[in-house]
């Protein structure tokens, strides 16, 4: 279903989803990977924090697979570069800052010095086989967000990447317009691009809007200030430092993302006009009017840092009655009970929380429906391909794009083979897809059968079953029971109604059956969990031990 001659397209994440970017092209034979990305796990995956695409296609075809492009230093772009990598054993390319954070990660990883890690050049270009690409900067959240331009014998992509239009960046320089047109003007096959507002109306704001709103809040407030946002917003984090040191407060940085993130932009130029910033130990020395915290954990993640402080669980930092904690970032859909909680938790102390609901303290980096408008005018392309959304965004953008005159849209999910061109695109295959996790060092597929157990024991909670028998299969003693995560208002009566159903089922066997451990076990297993289902009515998982004393 792919075709050797011709421009192929693939996304084995993000597409039908927000996050977990994993995206490919194919031409002559030659693959390339756009980002590699991960999203987060939601509470029906005890234990998991990271979900990554699963890779098996691609690694069936490594040997033609060229390179990986990233587009920006975003985790749903680069999270998964590190755990996969290893099955995919080919060059990474980036820029100077989504490189210096991805240097952390395969240091971490143990694989810093087995990554061919190559440093593109803001505006640079890569030579890939049949593929010649051009990283086009645009403006984001995080410094040098870049869209590529992706030239083949078969026509020009233009991958956008995440992005907007800020006319007043705080990071970076504004979209380069003249750049965009000319681009269009050259010729552009298809577009494949961002899809998560296109249901807002408008602009997304400019960061500039942020750091005066942020001075009309925190200016009048007397007590110590606490700003969550996402570590990886730097333009967020040079606002909210350019806010405090107009308002004479001194900055400490919470959290170990955040210090990562700061140090890499520092390291390649970003930022380098902030003051100083302090050590959270040490600011506990300063009047609370002087002190602003700028901490991890915006989406009330347990080990963030907001969390840990509002639990008064965080070692170097406390808030009391009088002080504020605002969240300057968007409630991610899925965390509205999360955060409820976590503000409830703060309320109750008496601390002021102020979110994105109650004032305008926070800009997507996501282009709107005028600047997704304003894309398509620039790029006039020939094919769209939404991409960077749930299914309803895909189809939305689809129908915007048609409203725009584009001659053909394809809305893909991940797996749809899309053959770009030669000749009117068209899906022509499909290959699998799937989910991976990473559970503690290990990645395991999400369907692992010690998830699904893992995943039923939370919910259904287990019994411990012991018995210990002679050779004829008689018990000689009272069934065993071990109780975990089931009602136990009174342990004792309920361990010996499961203990009796235990025996009962052994002694009701035949002799002959009662000999055989593994027919008795599962006696016994079957009769305690029916009882359960009568006791407390769940099914839980059921364990039974069988000894036998000659």
């Amino acid at each position: 279903m792919i075709e050797r001659d011709a421009l192929h397209f693939l996304a084995l994440g993000g597409s039908g989803e927000i996050g977990m970017n994993l995206n490919l092209y194919a031409c002559q034979g030659s693959w390339i990977m756009v980002d590699l990305g991960v999203t987060f796990a939601d509470e029906t995956m005890p234990g998991i924090e990271l979900v990554l695409p699963d890779t098996d296609f691609i690694e069936s075809e490594r040997k033609d697979l060229l390179g990986i492009l990233l587009t920006h230093a975003h985790e749903d772009h680069i999270g998964a570069v590190a755990a996969l990598w290893p099955g995919l054993q080919c060059p990474v390319y980036a820029t100077p800052f989504t490189a210096e954070l991805l240097k952390s990660k395969l240091h971490e990883a143990g694989i810093i010095d087995e990554v061919p890690l190559h440093i593109v050049p803001l505006g640079g270009t890569v030579t890939l086989g049949p593929f010649d690409v051009e990283y086009v900067a645009l403006t984001h959240s995080i410094p040098e967000p870049n869209a590529l331009r992706i030239k083949t014998p078969y026509g020009t992509v233009m991958h956008t990447g995440d992005w907007k239009l800020d006319p007043d960046p705080l990071v970076g320089e504004p979209v380069d317009a003249e750049a965009l047109n000319r681009i269009g003007d050259e010729g552009v096959r298809a577009i494949v691009c961002d899809s998560t507002n296109v249901f807002n109306p408008g602009h997304s704001g400019s960061e500039a809007d942020i750091e005066e709103n942020l001075k009309a809040l925190i200016g009048p407030r007397k007590g110590r200030i606490a700003v969550t946002t996402f570590a990886s917003n730097v333009a967020r984090i040079g606002t909210i430092c350019k806010v405090a040191a107009a308002l004479d407060r001194h900055v400490a940085l919470v959290g170990r993302s955040m210090l990562r993130v700061v140090a890499a932009a520092r390291a390649t130029g970003h930022l380098d006009k902030l003051f100083p910033l302090l050590a959270p130990e040490d600011a506990a020395y300063l009047p609370r009017d002087k002190m602003l915290y700028l901490c991890t954990g915006s989406q009330g993640e347990p080990r963030g840092a907001m969390a840990r402080i509002a639990d008064g669980q965080h070692r170097d930092v406390v808030l009391e009655d009088g002080d504020t904690v605002i969240f300057s970032s968007k409630i991610i859909p899925g965390n509205e009970l999360t955060l409820g909680r976590l503000h409830n938790v703060l309320a109750d102390r008496g601390i002021e929380v102020v979110t994105e609901k109650d004032e305008m303290i926070h800009v997507s980096g996501h282009p709107c429906r005028d600047e997704l408008i304003q894309m398509y005018h620039w790029i006039r392309p020939e094919l769209a391909i939404p991409v960077h959304g749930e299914a309803r965004h895909l189809e939305e953008h689809a129908r915007l794009a048609r409203e725009l005159q584009v001659p053909e849209v394809i809305a893909p999910r991940n797996g749809m083979v899309i053959r770009i061109a030669p000749g009117r695109a068209e899906t022509v295959g499909e290959v699998p897809t799937g989910r991976l996790v990473i559970d503690g060092d290990v990645v395991v597929p999400l369907g692992d059968a010690g998830l699904v157990e893992r995943k039923r024991l939370m919910y259904n909670g287990h019994v411990v079953v012991t018995l210990i028998a002679d050779r004829q299969g008689d018990l000689l003693a009272p069934a065993g029971i071990v109780i975990q995560g089931l009602p136990q208002g009174d342990a004792t009566d309920t361990s010996e109604i499961l203990s009796e159903a235990a025996e009962a089922a052994v002694e009701a066997l035949k002799s002959r059956e009662r000999r055989d451990p593994e027919l008795a076990k599962e006696a016994a297993r079957i009769a305690v969990r029916r009882a359960c289902r009568t006791l407390f009515g769940k099914r839980p998982v059921v364990d039974v031990q069988h000894t036998v004393i000659e």
